[in-house]
């Protein structure tokens, strides 16, 4: 099959669209974030998300960095 064809034709009105509501959803999140970490309880919800997130993608990264560097062992020289 022809990779042209997976793709749905899509017109410049629906991808405008698709865009406005991204950017409302993002601005919705960043206002709903604001307004929890103005509470106590909200601020260190947030503070323990932000803390599991930063530990998580330090694990893929380290993960990432021992993977590569096991590949670069084995590769051939040249």
């Amino acid at each position: 099959m022809r990779p042209d064809r997976l793709r749905a034709p899509v017109s410049i009105g629906e991808s405008v669209k698709s865009v406005a509501l991204v950017c409302a959803g993002l601005l919705a999140g960043f206002v709903t974030a604001g307004r929890v970490r103005a509470t106590p309880g909200g601020r260190a919800l947030l503070d323990d998300i932000d803390d599991y997130v930063r530990r998580f993608l330090g694990a893929v990264v380290s993960g990432y960095r021992q993977r590569e560097s096991e590949l670069r062992a084995a590769a051939p020289e040249g």
